[in-house]
């Protein structure tokens, strides 16, 4: 979606969330094919697809509600509830998992407070496990909001939270970085 679509969106949202809803539908012309890119539209401008959505959709489109339900919870991609406000992914691919990607989902759930799958009581952190984050010769892996950490440790985990927490997350950091192989640096 463009950045003026997503402006155009935000603004609409912050009127009225059943416009945003709307637009994106009237957008897709309801073509045949149109529930996934209508569902990450919803997502991009929601930040999740609430059920309740899901309904709105079906009346707009003609596309079952029922549809619409099994794309949301087959496809990993869409979530259903929101999430918190930083979204961190611990890699468990083969690489990683060797490197010890039990042990930096510990330290991550330690530091946040949130379980695999779920999101921090104080809302700042969600925390998922991925089947793989493309970046085996970093392992083990996180990305936080997109950026890429790698070569981590449990104390290293430590280190990349409390600088998020503080709002400085970039590849700058020395051993907490991704060594120069993320895909910001």
């Amino acid at each position: 979606m463009s950045a003026l679509v997503m402006n155009e969106l935000k603004t609409l949202k912050e009127k009225n969330p059943l416009f945003v809803i709307d637009a994106i539908i009237q957008r897709h012309n309801v073509d045949p094919g149109a529930a996934i890119p209508i569902l990450q539209d919803i997502q991009n401008a929601f930040g999740y697809v609430a059920p309740e959505v899901l309904e709105r959709v079906s009346e707009l489109s003609g596309i079952w509600a029922s549809e619409l339900y099994s794309i949301v919870t087959f496809y990993s991609q869409f979530r259903m509830e929101p999430i918190g406000e930083n979204l961190i992914q611990v890699c468990h691919g083969t690489a990683c998992h060797l490197a010890g990607a039990e042990k930096i989902t510990e330290a991550v759930q330690h530091e946040t407070g949130a379980r695999g799958g779920g999101t921090s009581p104080d809302g700042k952190f969600t925390l998922e496990k991925v089947a793989c984050l493309g970046c085996c010769s970093l392992a083990p892996v996180i990305t936080v909001n997109e950026e890429t950490f790698g070569r981590l440790t449990p104390a290293s985990v430590g280190k990349v939270i409390g600088e998020v927490r503080k709002g400085k997350s970039d590849c700058a950091h020395d051993a907490v970085a991704c060594g120069g192989g993320c895909p910001n640096g």
